[in-house]
């Protein structure tokens, strides 16, 4: 009968010091050389590749939830509620409160004769509209088939007149957005295009809605008609809004919400709580956070400092440092700290733009979470609504600047738990390798012992086995 113990002990004592420098010294080099790489792929990716690559490729094997079909699933139609949780949040988002380009953006150009958006923001914007506004079946149609190639143009007068082209055809929801949006030069023109689209949009989105279950180009269509009517239904709103309706456009928003539910990918509840705070309608303000201000859903500046604004409202008019700092906070006064370091926390830019630190520009097309275009987008909106609160402007500052004026901008990159995990495992094996050059006998009979131990379990199921099975099927099993 063959006898493991004995050859494992054959074979450990067969090892010489020689074997175990080669060994530490050669899984230091590895170690060392992978910790390498994981931290030049951090510095240029700004991710580890180690956890990267479990997440892409080794969690969907094992069963797990790929991120990216979740976010491409919740963005097209929003099929639930888990989906939307599910979801990681992303970097780069549509401005909520985007301007008009024609009734807006444009009137910067007409006092200075500069372009008020980047060349990228514009091309995000097109990326958007073609995603939102096309689908593959669109050249079916002459009217969408214009549209389509529309989208594509960079020059905003081949846009304007290929929209117009359209419409000679048809009547066509989405050249009267492109007609709104770009060629209206004042919110009361777009707001009158809007209604035409919403006319259009509406007869084809319930038309659509009929066939969705006809195939997967029905459902395409339905998926684009639904984008399509949102996203009139929300202009129009905000129309109302920049027309003093504000009532108004707070029914269309929650109305809206309560259509698509699920479509909180467009953030219109930023819309809402922006609107709700010109109304003073701090309760109803409180609701909506309740809601959208949850640790599964993204986090946004406008949650964040809301949420702060109202927790400063209720101590900021009787707010003195140096009553604070003789007597103390108070537990409504620490609430409001709180609130305001976790929004400083979140967007550390914010502050400066609403203590009027530092000049305010027109918020662009898209902005970048917890970066210095969010602060923008924010502060341009939200600035007013912060002074109408007696104190809190007051109650910020001296927040921020006893407690986040050293704080560096975000985004401050966290080291990966693999580049910690390689870093201490190529320390823990360079010292193994020191060692045992420096001392290879005593760290032979370290290795010899820690070997042993390692297989004393291994070798207790092995001698359970011999004791089991007859000898001669064991001595046939270890012959094989």
């Amino acid at each position: 009968m063959f006898g493991t113990e004995s050859s494992l002990s054959m074979f450990l004592n067969t090892l010489t010091p020689k074997f175990y420098v080669a060994l530490t010294g050669t899984s230091s080099l590895i170690s060392g050389l992978i910790l390498i790489f994981e931290w030049w792929y951090f510095r240029k990716y700004g991710t580890s590749f180690i956890e990267q690559v479990s997440v892409s490729h080794l969690r969907p094997l094992l069963g797990g939830v790929d991120n990216n079909s979740s976010n491409n699933s919740n963005s097209s139609n929003g099929d639930s509620d888990s989906n939307r949780q599910s979801v990681s949040e992303c970097k780069v988002w549509r401005n909520p409160l985007n301007l008009f380009r024609g009734a807006e953006y444009n009137r910067y150009t007409w006092v200075t004769g500069r372009e008020p958006l980047t060349y990228y923001d514009m091309n995000l914007s097109a990326q958007d509209h073609q995603t939102f506004f096309t689908c593959d079946s669109d050249h079916l149609r002459p009217a969408d088939a214009i549209m389509q190639k529309a989208w594509r143009e960079r020059n905003p007068q081949a846009r304007i007149s290929a929209a117009h082209e359209a419409l000679e055809i048809n009547e066509c929801a989405t050249a009267y957005i492109l007609l709104a949006e770009e060629e209206a030069t004042t919110i009361a023109e777009a707001e009158k295009l809007f209604k035409q689209a919403l006319k259009a949009g509406d007869g084809c989105y319930r038309r659509s809605q009929q066939l969705q279950h006809h195939g997967s180009q029905y459902e395409a269509q339905h998926r684009r008609d639904t984008n399509v009517l949102v996203y009139i239904k929300r202009r129009l709103a905000m129309c109302a809004r920049r027309l003093g309706r504000t009532r108004e456009a707070v029914k269309m928003m929650r109305d809206l919400m309560k259509e698509f539910p699920l479509l909180s990918m467009f953030n219109i509840h930023e819309n809402l709580l922006e609107a709700l705070l010109e109304l003073q309608a701090y309760a109803d303000v409180q609701a909506v956070l309740a809601k959208y201000d949850d640790i599964s859903l993204p986090k946004s500046a406008t949650i964040c400092y809301t949420a702060a604004l109202l927790k400063a409202r209720a101590v900021s008019d009787k707010f003195s440092p140096e009553a604070a700092s003789r007597r103390g906070l108070s537990t409504a006064e620490m609430n409001a700290v709180e609130a305001i370091h976790r929004a400083v926390e979140f967007n550390p830019h914010v502050p400066k733009y609403l203590l009027e630190m530092k000049s305010l520009i027109l918020p662009p097309e898209h902005i970048l979470k917890r970066g210095d275009s969010e602060a923008i987008a924010y502060a341009f909106f939200h600035l007013a609504h912060w002074k109408r609160v007696e104190g809190a402007l007051n109650l910020l500052h001296c927040t921020w600047e006893g407690t986040f004026h050293e704080v560096s901008v975000y985004p401050k990159k966290e080291l990966p738990f693999f580049i910690l995990f390689t870093a201490g495992l190529c320390s823990f094996t360079a010292m193994l390798a020191l060692l045992t050059h420096q001392f290879p006998e005593l760290m032979g009979v370290f290795a010899k012992a820690f070997l042993s131990t390692l297989f004393a379990p291994l070798n207790f199921v092995m001698e359970k086995v011999e004791s089991i099975l007859p000898s001669s099927l064991w001595h046939q099993l270890t012959r094989i």
